[in-house]
């Protein structure tokens, strides 16, 4: 994973995930490369303005740039991070344009990236968005980094997979993998009456184990608890420092008006969450 594209937006967490950034950075001695993210203005003409939110002038766009910017490179100064190395496996960073980026521009650019890493959304319109992360798992074709508002000390040590034999996952694992073969523990977690028809956690267990990962496995009944929040509860019984985890395994639409683990995982991981569609 050496190309990481963090879009860089102003909040109350944006220093978890600069830190996160640099985490999975320093594994791979990746270069980080930052820009100016801010709602997509067209969708917010073309629809009902959410309260409090108001159209933002150029002089307003180029402010917000410059402290986006001026966030981002302050921060690697201060973390010793140059722009440019010659050391192949030193981590270096870059700013991209002098311009505000919307969330669908997210979705397309982070295409030609190893790794998108996002905060995780809150409740409500303010950034982070769920807009980008939406934007980025399914226009992206790349793994997206949900980064929780707390600052992880570590990632990717202990990984819990949380696997339901589905598409998703098993996508989403192969994307991990980097990350995987680094690990010093990875557990396969399956859930009682929780999945679609597919491969058990025993057999990804055994393939991954043939590609040198120190991968076990750990099955867990749901009893009174949703997928999301035995997942959250089981992953954190594992002190994992990221969970694995394939995004809307049930469609958007579904999830909205019945629930779904994504959504559960999305409103309330406190650990990072590797994601893809």
């Amino acid at each position: 994973m050496k190309a990481i594209l963090v879009p860089v937006e102003q909040h109350s967490f944006i220093r978890s995930v600069l830190d996160a950034t640099l985490l999975v950075a320093g594994r791979f001695g990746s270069h980080v490369e930052g820009l100016a993210l801010g709602p997509d203005i067209p969708d917010v003409i073309a629809f009902d303005v959410p309260v409090g939110w108001s159209i933002l002038s150029e002089k307003e766009q180029r402010e917000l740039v410059e402290r986006s910017r001026h966030l981002f490179e302050e921060f690697m100064l201060s973390c010793a991070v140059p722009r440019k190395t010659e050391a192949p496996d030193e981590v270096s960073c870059g700013w991209l344009g002098q311009q505000l980026f919307g969330d669908s521009y997210i979705g397309s650019f982070g295409r030609v990236f190893d790794l998108i890493v996002l905060g995780r959304p809150g409740a409500r319109d303010e950034p982070p968005r769920l807009a980008t992360l939406e934007a980025a798992l399914f226009e992206g074709g790349r793994p997206v980094l949900m980064v929780p508002p707390s600052s992880p000390a570590s990632i990717g040590e202990t990984i819990v997979i949380a696997w339901n034999g589905s598409t998703e996952t098993a996508r989403t694992v192969a994307l991990a993998m980097p990350i995987l073969e680094k690990a010093g523990r990875v557990v396969v977690l399956t859930l009682e009456g929780w999945g679609v028809e597919g491969p058990s956690g025993a057999e990804l267990a055994l393939r991954l184990q043939r590609n040198g990962i120190r991968a076990e496995t750990a099955a867990r009944r749901l009893n009174t608890r949703s997928p999301g929040e035995a997942i959250l509860d089981d992953a954190a019984s594992f002190h994992a420092d990221l969970l694995v985890k394939g995004a809307y395994t049930q469609s958007r639409l579904r999830q909205m008006i019945f629930g779904g683990a994504t959504s559960h995982i999305i409103a309330h991981a406190g650990v990072p969450v590797l994601m893809a569609h």
